[in-house]
C-alpha cells in the first residue's frame, strides 16, 4: 500500500507516493522506495507576509494497518548557482534536482555545462522558468522549459531576453532507463549518479576577434593601401590625358563647359580658381598620411621593445586602411580639379569615384575597429566599390525615365541593407552568404513570431531599426521622384551611411562605460562645424552640369574670398579640411582603451 505525501505551501501544493513508481520500456515498472523532492522556494509579498512560511505536510495511506515511515526536512545550502564556479551534487530517479541561477548584471548568455561520472544512466538537463510546480520528473520533465538528454555531459545556453525575472531553474532529472538515450537493453538505475555542474557566462570581447597573427592581419590590411594606389594610377592617367588632350582640341569653344566663366583665367585654363582650390585636399591628404607614419612608426617600435600595452591592450592597431583613406583624399583632389577644368555632363563622374570609397574605407575602418579579424578583405572592398561605381554609371545613363532600373535598385539597396544590420547586429559572427537572408528569416520567426521575446541587444537593435528606416526612406524617395542627378544620390546614400554608423559606434561606446578623451573630442566638434559650413557653400550653386552651359553661367557670381576664390572653392577648402577632422576622428576615437585589456573591450 503506497504513502501519499502533500506538501501545502502558501503558493503551491506538492505531492508524491511512496514507493514512487516509474514505468519503462514494454510495460516494466521500476520501485523507489527512498524519494526526495525540492520544495518549490516563493518569494514573499505583501499577500503573504514576512518571510517566515509555514508549511503543512499531510501524509495519508488506505492501507488497513500502520506502515512505518521517516520524513526529513533538510535545507538546501547551495541552491543558488555560481557564474564561472563548479558545483558537485548527487541525483537518482527518485531523488531529482533543481537548482537556481540569477543573471549577473553584465551577463546577457551562459552556458550551463554538465558533466557526469559515468556514461550512463540516461539523464535529462531541463531549464524552466521561475513557475511553480517545478517539473522534475521523468513522466513531466519535458512539459516544460528547454530540456537536452545526455549520457556523460551536456551544454544548453540560454539567453537573458528568453526571462523577464532574468533567473531560472536548471533541472536534473534521471531517468529509470537509458533506452531513450540510445541504450539497447533497459536496464534499472536504482544508485544514485554523481554531477558536476558548471555555468559559464559568455561574453565577446575584442580579444576573441583578434586572436591571429598580428603580422598577418597587419599585411592583409596593407593590401587596402597597395590596391588603392593601383587604381589611383590607372583611374587617374586616363582622365588627366583625356582632359589635356581635351583642352588641346577643343579649337577656342567654351559653350560646352558649366565652369563659372565670370571668374580667373589662368594658363590655359578657365576658372582656374576651381582647379587650384582643391589642392587643399591633396595637402591635408598629405598631413593626414605623415600622422598616420608617425604613429605606425611609433607603434612598431613599441612592438620590438614587446611592451606590454602594444601587444595586450587596446585596439590592436592596423594602419593599411588608414593610409588608403590618406590616398583616397589627395586622389579626390586631383580628380576634382580634372573635373573643373571643364565641367560638364560626360565628366562628373571623375570625382565621385574617390567619394564612394572615402565613404566606405571610413565604414570599413569603423567596423574594423572592433573586428579586426573578420574584416572585409581588400579585393572583396574593391570589388563592391566597382559594382557601386557601375551601378552610378547605369544609373545615369538609365535613370532618367526607366523604372525598371528604379525598381531593381530599390530592392538591391533594401537587401543590402538588411544583410549588413545583421551582420552588425550579431557583431561580425553571422556569415554573409546567399543563406543569410534565409537564416534572418528564422531568426525572425522564431523570435518575434513563434514566441514575441525581447531582443538581445536591445540599444543595437533600436539603432538599427533606424538606420534601415532611413535607408528604406531612400529607397522610396528614389522610386518616387527618380532625382536626375543619380551619382549624388548615390553619394548621398553613402554619406548618410557613413554618419548613422559613426553616431552608432559612439552611442555603443558611451554607453560601454567608455569615454571621449579631449583630442577625438574636440575632432568631433571640428568635424561638425566645418561639414555644417561646407555644405552652407555648397548649396550656393554656381553652375550646374545638369543644366546647358549657358543655363549654368546664369547662376554665376563674382568671386568672394581674395578677389580670387568664389562660394565653390570656399567649399572645397571646407570640405578638405571636414574630410581630415573626420579622419582623425576616427584614427583617435578609441585612444582611451590604450590601457584597457582587450578581454575587456566589448564589441559592437
Amino acid at each position: 500500500y503506497p504513502v501519499l505525501f502533500v506538501v501545502r505551501q502558501q503558493k503551491g501544493v506538492l505531492s508524491w507516493q511512496v514507493p514512487l513508481i516509474f514505468r519503462g520500456l514494454y510495460q516494466r515498472t521500476y520501485n523507489y522506495q527512498e524519494v526526495s523532492r525540492t520544495l518549490c522556494p516563493s518569494e514573499p509579498t505583501p499577500e503573504t507576509g514576512p518571510s517566515d512560511q509555514i508549511i503543512f505536510v499531510d501524509v495519508a495511506s488506505m492501507a488497513p494497518f500502520n506502515i512505518a515511515y521517516e520524513l526529513l526536512v533538510t535545507r538546501l545550502e547551495n541552491f543558488q548557482l555560481e557564474t564561472n564556479k563548479a558545483f558537485n551534487f548527487t541525483a537518482s530517479p527518485s531523488q531529482p534536482q533543481y537548482f537556481l541561477y540569477k543573471f549577473p548584471q553584465d551577463v546577457d548568455s551562459v552556458i550551463i555545462k554538465v558533466v557526469s561520472d559515468a556514461v550512463y544512466p540516461c539523464s535529462v538537463v531541463s531549464v524552466q522558468d521561475i513557475v511553480c510546480p517545478v517539473y522534475d520528473l521523468d513522466h513531466n520533465v519535458e512539459f516544460n522549459g528547454v530540456y537536452q538528454s545526455m549520457t556523460k555531459q551536456a551544454a544548453i545556453t540560454v539567453q537573458r531576453k528568453d526571462f523577464p525575472g532574468e533567473q531560472f531553474f536548471v533541472v536534473f532529472v534521471i531517468k529509470p532507463e537509458d533506452y531513450a538515450c540510445g541504450g539497447s537493453v533497459p536496464s534499472s538505475i536504482h544508485g544514485k549518479l554523481c554531477w558536476e555542474v558548471d555555468l559559464v557566462a559568455v561574453f565577446l570581447y575584442l580579444s576573441d576577434l583578434s586572436r591571429k597573427d598580428r603580422r598577418i592581419v597587419s599585411k592583409k590590411y596593407k593590401i587596402y593601401f597597395w590596391n588603392i594606389i593601383t587604381i589611383a594610377v590607372f583611374y587617374a592617367l586616363p582622365v588627366i590625358q583625356l582632359v589635356i588632350t581635351y583642352q588641346t582640341v577643343r579649337l577656342g569653344s567654351a559653350s560646352c563647359c558649366c565652369a563659372a566663366f565670370v571668374l580667373n583665367l589662368l594658363f590655359p585654363f578657365s576658372a582656374f580658381n576651381n582647379i587650384l582650390s582643391n589642392v587643399g585636399h591633396m595637402l591635408l591628404g598629405f598631413l593626414f598620411l605623415l600622422i598616420v607614419l608617425r604613429r605606425d612608426i611609433l607603434h612598431r617600435r613599441a612592438m620590438e621593445m614587446k611592451d606590454v600595452y602594444t601587444l595586450d591592450y587596446g585596439i590592436p592597431k592596423h594602419f593599411g586602411l588608414f593610409y588608403a583613406m590618406g590616398i583616397a583624399l589627395m586622389m579626390e583632389g586631383v580628380l576634382s580639379a580634372c573635373y573643373h577644368v571643364c565641367p560638364n555632363y560626360s565628366n562628373f563622374q571623375f570625382d565621385t569615384s574617390f567619394m564612394y570609397m572615402i565613404a566606405g574605407l571610413c565604414m570599413l575602418k569603423l567596423y574594423q575597429t572592433r573586428h579586426p579579424d573578420i574584416n572585409a578583405s581588400a579585393y572583396s572592398a574593391y570589388a563592391s566599390f566597382a559594382v557601386v561605381i557601375c551601378l552610378a554609371v547605369l544609373g545615369v545613363v538609365f535613370g532618367k525615365n526607366d523604372m525598371w532600373f528604379w525598381v531593381i535598385f530599390s530592392m538591391i539597396h533594401v537587401l543590402a541593407s538588411l544583410a549588413l544590420s545583421t551582420q552588425i547586429y550579431y557583431m561580425g559572427r553571422f556569415k554573409i552568404d546567399l543563406g543569410i537572408f534565409r537564416r534572418a528569416a528564422m531568426v525572425l520567426y522564431t523570435d518575434c513570431i513563434q514566441q514575441c521575446s525581447r531582443p538581445m541587444y536591445m540599444d543595437r537593435m533600436v539603432l538599427l531599426i533606424v538606420g534601415n528606416l532611413v535607408n528604406w526612406s531612400f529607397a522610396i524617395f528614389g522610386l518616387v521622384y527618380r532625382p536626375r542627378d543619380f551619382a549624388s544620390y548615390i553619394l548621398g546614400i553613402f554619406i548618410c551611411n557613413l554618419l548613422l554608423y559613426l553616431a552608432f559606434y559612439i552611442i555603443m561606446k558611451l554607453r560601454s562605460s567608455e569615454k571621449l578623451l579631449p583630442i577625438p573630442l574636440f575632432c568631433i566638434v571640428a568635424t561638425a562645424v566645418v561639414w555644417a559650413s561646407a555644405l552652407y557653400f555648397f548649396f550656393q550653386t554656381l553652375s550646374s552640369w545638369e543644366e546647358t552651359p549657358a543655363e549654368s553661367r546664369e547662376k554665376n557670381r563674382p568671386c568672394i574670398l581674395l578677389g580670387f576664390f568664389d562660394d565653390h572653392d570656399v567649399w572645397h577648402f571646407l570640405s578638405a579640411a571636414a574630410l581630415f577632422f573626420s579622419f582623425l576622428v576616427l584614427l583617435t576615437l578609441d585612444d582611451d582603451l590604450d590601457t584597457v585589456r582587450r578581454d575587456k573591450i566589448p564589441v559592437f
